[in-house]
């Protein structure tokens, strides 16, 4: 699940969160594009301790925010640190997650040693405005020969989780559908309900 501090204030988060660790989400991941560093560190020093021992906790985009606050990794983006010099400063044990548009990309963050990719956008989706659906073929062909873990980013919503599944994707990273539903717990529950379907 993804926590977007554009998306919600850090004290809807860290409630969502809560309800994160109870509904058993698998993993957490902290996005915020535009706050300051102290904002940033504060807040993750919060969620290490809510979700440790129960769920990794990624930071998104800086490894060394990650290092300080002893998350479980990071997840970069196509133009943030390189790989490899993410995993210098987290070491070999690090979760180090790529976003991935097309199929070099996917390719070069499996060579690059990365543990699992963020394929997106699936579907249209409000963090990535501009950004066009991808192609069935092309997320079939990377389902077929990519072997580390794909996870499904933009737009997921339990009523398309479904046709996402028929690609060979097992994996949803979702933040919307979850962080703004009316009843948070549900859409957990619902959404886990549909993965496993």
């Amino acid at each position: 699940m993804i926590l977007d501090a554009q998306v919600n204030s850090y004290s809807e988060l860290f409630e969502i969160a809560k309800k994160a660790v109870l509904g058993k989400v698998d993993i957490v991941q902290l996005r915020d594009k535009s706050g300051n560093i102290k904002d940033i560190l504060k807040f993750s020093e919060k969620l290490k301790k809510l979700t440790d021992g129960k769920m990794p906790f990624i930071l998104n985009d800086r490894p060394d925010l990650a290092l300080a606050v002893s998350a479980s990794g990071v997840h970069v983006g196509q133009d943030d640190i390189p790989i490899k010099y993410a995993r210098k400063i987290l070491g070999k044990n690090a979760i180090i997650g790529v976003s991935c548009q097309n199929y070099i990309h996917a390719q070069k963050a499996q060579d690059d040693g990365a543990d699992y990719v963020g394929l997106g956008s699936i579907h249209k989706t409000l963090t990535k405005p501009d950004r066009q659906p991808m192609d069935v073929d092309l997320i079939k062909k990377i389902t077929k020969n990519i072997k580390i873990p794909v996870f499904a980013i933009g737009g997921i919503q339990i009523s398309n989780i479904a046709e996402v599944k028929i690609f060979g994707i097992e994996r949803f990273a979702v933040c919307r559908a979850i962080c703004q539903a009316k009843d948070i717990d549900k859409a957990i529950d619902d959404f886990k309900k549909a993965i496993q379907a």
